[in-house]
């Protein structure tokens, strides 16, 4: 079973737009961080060292896929993404949940606008390039392999 629940998720991201791969991550990572949040909070670190981990991967890709010169928000997204970054890290190395509450704070807005992009099929998202690791044969960002 679990076989065709991974071959169902390669094939969607592999056959997702560009629009929806960032939806996706987005979607992936707000889950990881809400999750962190709650594993934190009982006192699971490992747990939360995880999937925090996991969390700054889909991080490390969205900075690495854009483009900042492409529009006028793109450095100011680039700073965020990096703040992100730096935050999901220091919450893991802390194991503080109040730390990973704060980037849950930022990731959620962030993640309904891209959304709402998304749906409308906006001209003025920011070019984003494929995602590399997407590509290779081995585990994406997304989980799935």
């Amino acid at each position: 079973m679990y076989d065709v629940r991974s071959r169902y998720l390669a094939d969607t991201v592999a056959t997702a737009g560009p629009s929806r791969l960032l939806t996706m991550l987005y979607d992936r990572l707000l889950l990881d961080v809400e999750r962190a949040e709650v594993a934190l909070e009982a006192g699971h670190r490992t747990e939360g060292t995880r999937l925090l981990a996991h969390a700054e991967d889909i991080v490390a890709e969205l900075i690495s896929s854009l483009d900042a010169g492409a529009w006028d928000g793109g450095p100011g997204l680039m700073a965020l993404y990096s703040y992100l970054n730096s935050e999901l890290l220091g919450a893991s190395l802390a194991g503080s949940a109040e730390r990973v509450a704060a980037c849950r704070e930022i990731i959620a807005p962030l993640r309904d606008a891209w959304c709402e992009a998304a749906f409308l099929d906006s001209p003025a998202l920011p070019a984003q390039r494929t995602a590399p690791v997407l590509e290779s044969a081995g585990l994406g960002v997304l989980g799935v392999g």
